[in-house]
């Protein structure tokens, strides 16, 4: 893998723009482009910075190497997997708030249902307004559920 290869694939993998990588060296979003075609080799100081950046080292940017290129593979698969990882548990814990709301809503409709059967046909309490009530404990309680659930993902 020469250079140009290198550059490309090390600006893929930790998922910056061309743009975004001409803002670290401080040069134009074109520089990046003809650096990635071949078409022309970055200064010295800038393969020095594109090291930082990517942190590797001068070496693997500027010779060429199979354990290199199979190290930096690697790595592009591993934060693919981090990322595919990371959107799936979202999902779950999105799928477990919906899950969550849904039984605590059933809940409170449960309840609105027993009340009408055994209180409000005595208009023994304030009809709409108890279950205005109600459905605000049950929305807090969801509130808090779904903040609960996705708090402990996240430690």
């Amino acid at each position: 893998m020469d250079f140009s290869e290198k550059l490309l694939t090390l600006r893929k993998a930790n998922d910056l723009t061309q743009e975004q990588l001409a803002e670290k060296l401080d040069v134009s979003r074109q520089s990046i482009s003809k650096w990635e075609s071949g078409q022309a080799t970055p200064e010295l100081e800038k393969i020095v910075a594109m090291s930082a950046v990517f942190n590797v080292t001068t070496d693997y940017l500027l010779k060429s190497s199979e354990i290199d290129d199979l190290s930096v593979k690697t790595e592009m698969l591993e934060k693919q997997q981090q990322m595919m990882l990371s959107r799936e548990q979202k999902q779950h814990q999105i799928i477990g708030c919906v899950l969550y709301s849904a039984a605590v809503y059933l809940v409170f409709l449960a309840v609105c249902f027993i009340e009408r059967f055994f209180f409000f046909e005595f208009d023994v309490l304030g009809g709409q307004e108890v279950i205005l009530a109600e459905f605000l404990i049950a929305t807090a309680v969801v509130i808090f559920m779904c903040v609960k659930k996705i708090g402990k993902k996240r430690e």
